[in-house]
């Protein structure tokens, strides 16, 4: 592991993770444990993600022990082996190590690229039946009628929500207003900035999606807080963005190589637009100006010899 654990005091892993128990039980039996092994359980409180990440084998080998050590280690905490221990730590980090659980189990299956690939592909196209099939039940009416009242809409998500949401404020851009995303390069101080400047006739679309970014539902309270409405796009009830938001829509993005399925998550996020078009003033309008306004830079195809071509008018060949 990447700090020496003899040199981790109690302060060092009293913070984020010190609430999980079986951390709170490492720390209280080390003192007690032999030297070996009090140096084993001060290296789980220094990185107790990666603990719980590593096969005994690979415990040993980063703490300089034998397996045989590593068993005794889980042995005097009172567990029965080291994959016990491992397990207990794991359920500590479930929702986070979920899609790295997944794809371990699916790189054990034997399969070659073109199944692999069409294995993907089948599961984007279950994902967006369950999206399908659910969206009868949820308010979309009111998330298009949240849209199209709002003075100024903002887009926000960091991870790969990120490139969602920029991509989601490219769509909406011929149809509302006022359109930004938050999710710039100045981080989420940025986002903050903008956020304290903006109301109750505004609207915050939030995206997030498992493993959910910390900063996005931090955002999020903030823009509630602020009066600003909220439309989340996310996956299931449970979702932080949940009570926080006015109006939800989910996506199924179930994923067995990653955290999440940004294919099913974008495809929401067109359906919702394609639902705002269809109820926006002067849609057709606002389109035409801007393919207009960008014209100079769309790759324009040149006539093919032999294609059918406008005849010149008898007036202009007189």
């Amino acid at each position: 592991m990447p700090r020496d654990p003899a040199t981790v005091s109690a302060a060092d892993w009293a913070g984020r993770f010190a609430g999980l128990p079986v951390l709170q039980h490492v720390a209280s039996q080390a003192p007690s444990l032999p030297a070996a092994l009090q140096r084993m359980a001060r290296a789980v409180l220094a990185h107790p993600f990666r603990a719980a990440t590593l096969s005994i084998e690979e415990f040993a080998r980063e703490t300089e022990v034998s397996v045989a050590s590593a068993n005794r280690l889980a042995r005097a905490l009172g567990f029965a082996g080291y994959p016990q221990f491992r397990a207990e730590l794991a359920r500590g980090f479930e929702s986070v190590l979920a899609p790295v659980e997944s794809l371990r189990s699916n790189l054990q299956q034997p399969a070659g690229t073109v199944q692999t690939m069409a294995a993907s592909l089948q599961e984007t196209r279950d994902n967006l039946d369950h999206t399908l099939q659910a969206l009868q039940d949820q308010p979309c009416e009111q998330a298009v009628e949240l849209l199209l009242q709002a003075d100024q809409v903002m887009t926000l998500g960091w991870g790969s929500s990120a490139f969602l949401a920029g991509l989601l404020q490219h769509e909406l851009e011929p149809y509302c207003s006022g359109v930004s995303c938050l999710a710039q390069a100045g981080g989420p101080s940025h986002a903050a900035r903008q956020l304290f400047r903006r109301g109750p006739r505004d609207l915050l679309i939030t995206l997030a999606f498992p493993r959910y970014v910390s900063d996005t539902v931090e955002l999020t309270r903030l823009a509630r807080e602020r009066g600003v409405r909220i439309l989340a796009l996310t996956d299931k009830p449970a979702s932080p963005l949940v009570e926080l938001a006015d109006c939800t829509l989910y996506a199924h993005i179930q994923r067995q190589v990653a955290a999440t399925s940004n294919a099913t998550a974008l495809a929401l996020i067109e359906a919702l637009v394609a639902a705002v078009a269809r109820r926006s003033d002067a849609a057709v309008q606002r389109h035409q100006e801007l393919t207009q306004s960008v014209m100079p830079w769309l790759h324009l195809d040149a006539p093919t010899e032999g294609r059918d071509r406008p005849r010149p008018s008898k007036r202009l060949t007189d």
